[in-house]
């Protein structure tokens, strides 16, 4: 029965939005828009309280949001970790182990509506917002971002260059808005006249469209040196994101991967990131 409510309540939800967007297609987006915004996971689970307790920094008021943030100290430059969709702090715990043997000093924190944090939606514009009140509080040389948190990244270098940042790290970034919000039209077979009303809501809101939001065209204004990772069988973010934003961004490199899915938490791919900031 749950199998098949999952698979009902999308579609009902789509044919609800074709039929309001007739009358009232503003109204009718913004729903959409906080649907589609809406975070049903990530929260702290009890076999990871212990884990984040241990490291818990402030608590910091910023976008409208409580976010936690965590300290793990080291006496060398700072590392800012952003993690993604649906996922908290604790996503990061292999990496930080790696950070921590090499002395490395570590601030992390839950996006709005994640972990710890207040909230009940995301979107990149608050957590980009989110993002550059922690740049300008931790100071970090280096930026590491996993998902939509590597689109977060991409974005906030392009609205808000950052000088004292010198290295940024992706993985299984998304790039394209346009995509994204094509799968979300797919999953509720909602139609086109609704897509345009969200275009138009989203451009009102946020000063862009949809196919303007874009981590590849961000990328061609990034003085930063970066490293990308994609595996080419990413099923949740497209390995040919990864590879528009590389094509654009003149001081990056793509690390192609086959088989390591889309969270990359192999030792491996840790590995090269410590020895990319540490070259």
């Amino acid at each position: 029965m749950k199998k098949l409510i999952t698979k009902i309540l999308p579609l009902a939800y789509g044919q609800y939005f074709n039929l309001f967007a007739l009358f009232a297609p503003q109204k009718t987006a913004d729903k959409a828009f906080n649907l589609f915004c809406t975070v049903r996971k990530g929260r702290v689970l009890p076999q990871q309280q212990a884990y984040l307790d241990n490291a818990k920094n402030e608590v910091e008021t910023a976008a409208g949001h409580k976010l936690q943030s965590y300290h793990w100290p080291g006496n060398k430059e700072t590392v800012l970790l952003v993690h993604g969709w649906e996922s908290n702090t604790f996503r990061w715990r292999n990496l930080i182990d790696k950070l921590k043997e090499a002395n490395f000093n570590i601030i992390a924190f839950d996006a709005p509506s994640h972990g710890y944090s207040t909230g009940k939606i995301l979107y990149v514009p608050l957590y980009e917002e989110a993002l550059q009140h922690m740049i300008n509080k931790y100071d970090p040389k280096y930026l590491v971002g996993h998902s939509v948190g590597g689109m977060t990244l991409m974005y906030n270098e392009y609205k808000n260059p950052n000088p004292k940042v010198e290295k940024m790290v992706t993985i299984g970034a998304p790039s394209e808005f346009h995509e994204i919000m094509e799968h979300y039209q797919y999953l509720l077979k909602f139609n086109n006249r609704v897509m345009t009303a969200l275009d138009n809501y989203i451009l009102k809101r946020f000063g862009f469209r949809i196919h303007d939001f874009s981590a590849s065209k961000f990328a061609r204004s990034n003085t930063k040196k970066g490293l990308l990772f994609h595996d080419r069988l990413d099923a949740v973010a497209p390995y040919h994101a990864s590879q528009k934003v590389n094509e654009n961004w003149k001081g990056s490199t793509l690390i192609s991967t086959e088989g390591l899915g889309h969270s990359m938490h192999q030792e491996d791919v840790n590995n090269q990131i410590i020895s990319f900031l540490e070259a």
